[in-house]
């Protein structure tokens, strides 16, 4: 593995701003995780999280251009980081590792 696991909400995060693709910035990350996700998560813990995760080499972002809309102020948009799919990868392999095996968790889901 390439380092530390990530959390589910971290999980949820990174899973969300690929789903956007060039559309993921705070509001559609938080709204995707809401709405595929079922979680709800205050936009202000989305915005904290991918900070973290920048600082971590997870994410990087760039800035749309600035908007009337916004108040001249410009988007922020988020893109998941070769290291940031590792990580993925590697949270995903040790949650299914885990997972199999459990007659407990046998079935279909619920």
């Amino acid at each position: 593995m390439s380092g530390a696991l990530l959390t589910d909400l971290e999980l949820m995060i990174l899973l969300a701003v690929l789903r956007m693709g060039e559309h993921a910035y705070g509001v559609t990350v938080t709204r995707e995780i809401e709405h595929t996700g079922g979680r709800n998560v205050a936009i202000a813990v989305v915005y904290a999280t991918l900070e973290r995760l920048q600082d971590r080499g997870l994410v990087t972002h760039s800035y749309g251009d600035p908007t009337p809309a916004r108040g001249g102020r410009a988007k922020k948009f988020f893109q998941v980081t070769a290291k940031g799919i590792r990580q993925i990868k590697d949270t995903q392999r040790a949650l299914m590792a885990l997972w199999r095996g459990l007659p407990e968790l046998k079935g279909r889901a619920t």
